[in-house]
């Protein structure tokens, strides 16, 4: 396999390359690009843990499909710790989440598509062409002119990308279009509110969360015609509908539906948990308990967290 030299430090751009590659390569010296024992460590563990005669067996069974959830898990466990001001987790948890770039890089490996130290390389160019103005001549005045060049500098990656995947003669089944750019990965909320804000571009959109709510109150409507006729794939439709307005009034608002519907959990969680206390308190459990009895205690907790 062909790997990717590491060290940016000797390696030449060629005529071809974006002005935007240039750097002072003088002002690098190797110790800026050599991993770290301990990340030449991990990358070993794991290679052990894969081995398929000495390794793991869950390790060795696992693909990039089985593992890709657990990617996606522990992104947002680092959210998270974020959300909740844990540094101790945090740091647990970015382990977690580099442990998991360093799997599916061994599995790339084993393969002979590409290595860690590719994927590094990677977003080392990627992080230098678009700061010109940081590693090249360039000047950026202010944040505007900084996200101007960077959304020119995307789109040229974008074009390249295309070409790359067109010379490997892979299919481009990607969104085309104006909402083409909004990543299909994203989770349903948050591409919900991107989708949204791309149309908004163009004049597509409400002018205030006012006219949201009345288009939410028409959605509502034909969710509950939905649960009358009883027509699950109709239900599934039309829920589907409230939701996607329900992100578009808290963007109106200029609120994160994701981290709304996470302090919503949590207050959830928060006051449930108060019901457990009180009926346990009384020798009993929630089994044990009405749901008069537990709406009770619920608008207690509610009453209790707003003294």
């Amino acid at each position: 396999m062909k790997r990717t030299r590491l060290l940016l430090a000797d390696t030449p751009l060629s005529p071809e390359e974006p002005d935007a590659l240039a750097i002072d390569r003088a002002a690098w010296s190797t110790e800026h690009m050599t991993p770290a024992p301990d990340l030449a460590q991990l990358l070993a563990i794991m290679a052990a843990l894969r081995h398929p005669e000495t390794g793991c067996p869950w390790d060795v069974a696992q693909n990039f499909e089985s593992i890709a959830p657990y990617t996606l898990e522990e992104a947002q466990e680092v959210a998270d710790a974020i959300r909740r001001g844990d540094l101790v987790d945090l740091k647990e948890e970015l382990g977690d989440l580099l442990l998991q770039v360093v799997f599916h890089s061994r599995m790339a490996e084993e393969q002979g598509i590409f290595a860690f130290p590719d994927v590094v390389e990677a977003i080392n160019r990627k992080l230098i062409r678009r700061h010109p103005h940081v590693f090249g001549d360039r000047k950026a005045g202010n944040p505007g002119a900084v996200k101007e060049a960077w959304d020119k500098i995307k789109a040229e990656e974008k074009a390249e990308r295309a070409a790359a995947r067109a010379a490997a003669g892979l299919p481009d089944d990607r969104p085309k279009g104006l909402l083409g750019s909004v990543k299909t990965a994203l989770p349903a909320l948050q591409r919900a509110v991107k989708l949204q804000a791309k149309a908004g571009t163009v004049g597509f959109d409400w002018k205030n969360a006012e006219r949201v709510l009345d288009k939410i109150t028409e959605e509502a409507s034909e969710v509950r015609e939905a649960l009358r006729t009883k027509d699950a794939a109709d239900i599934e439709e039309e829920i589907g509908d409230l939701l996607f307005v329900m992100a578009n009034l808290a963007r109106h608002a200029g609120v994160d539906p994701e981290t709304a519907l996470e302090k919503a959990n949590a207050k959830f969680t928060r006051r449930f948990g108060a019901i457990e206390a009180a009926l346990a308190a009384e020798g009993r459990g929630l089994s044990e308990a009405s749901l008069d009895e537990m709406e009770a205690l619920w608008i207690a907790a509610k009453m209790a967290e707003k003294a």
